[in-house]
């Protein structure tokens, strides 16, 4: 199978964002970007993925969608959000974490994570540094958050993680970042990391 069959066979079976998953419309914009972090602070546990995108969905159809209105919500009111979700376990210190970030995100950029962008300075290395400083967030989380932001902000071009690069060689294509980003234009960059996670998962 030549390089664009296995790619195309790639993205037609798995070939959706986990941002997207979410019921996230991805712009550079506050909401956006926090709704970004929550599903990474949701994906950071041991927990399925599926599981955490519709957590997610359930946060933001409580209306959860910016720092402000999560620092705002009473702790139960988040937990049973969670709870419908079925993201058990977890559900207590996750609600915990989430209205610790969104109260340090509020405080240190104003409920803006475009504001984490200026202070990292283009430096991804920074960037990923400061994600960390977020409740619950770690290497995993700030992996999966960059791995999706990369469709907005170019400095984080070309972002494929540890998973995503093993499942690409396992398929045969380029094993490297800078090789992958070669075979699809920027704004698709996301789409393909997160299908080779997918992938990688499945197998």
């Amino acid at each position: 199978m030549s390089t664009q069959d296995t790619l195309a066979e790639l993205l037609g079976e798995h070939g959706r964002s986990y941002a997207d998953e979410a019921g996230i419309t991805l712009r550079d914009k506050p909401s956006p970007l926090y709704q970004l972090l929550v599903l990474a602070v949701l994906c950071s546990t041991r927990i399925k993925a599926d599981i955490a995108t519709d957590a997610a969905r359930e946060l933001f159809r409580t209306r959860l969608r910016t720092a402000r209105t999560m620092a705002a919500t009473d702790w139960q009111t988040i937990v049973d959000a969670l709870g419908r979700a079925h993201y058990r376990r977890y559900d207590e210190s996750t609600a915990t974490a989430l209205l610790e970030g969104a109260e340090l995100i509020l405080c240190r950029w104003r409920g803006d994570l475009r504001r984490l962008r200026d202070e990292a300075d283009g430096s991804p290395e920074r960037m990923r540094e400061l994600l960390q400083e977020v409740p619950r967030i770690g290497p995993v989380g700030s992996g999966i958050f960059c791995r999706e932001a990369q469709g907005l902000w170019p400095e984080l071009r070309p972002f494929f993680d540890d998973r995503a690069l093993e499942a690409a060689s396992e398929l045969g294509l380029p094993s490297t970042a800078k090789g992958l980003a070669r075979l699809v234009p920027p704004d698709e960059l996301p789409r393909l990391a997160s299908a080779l996670v997918r992938s990688g998962l499945k197998h």
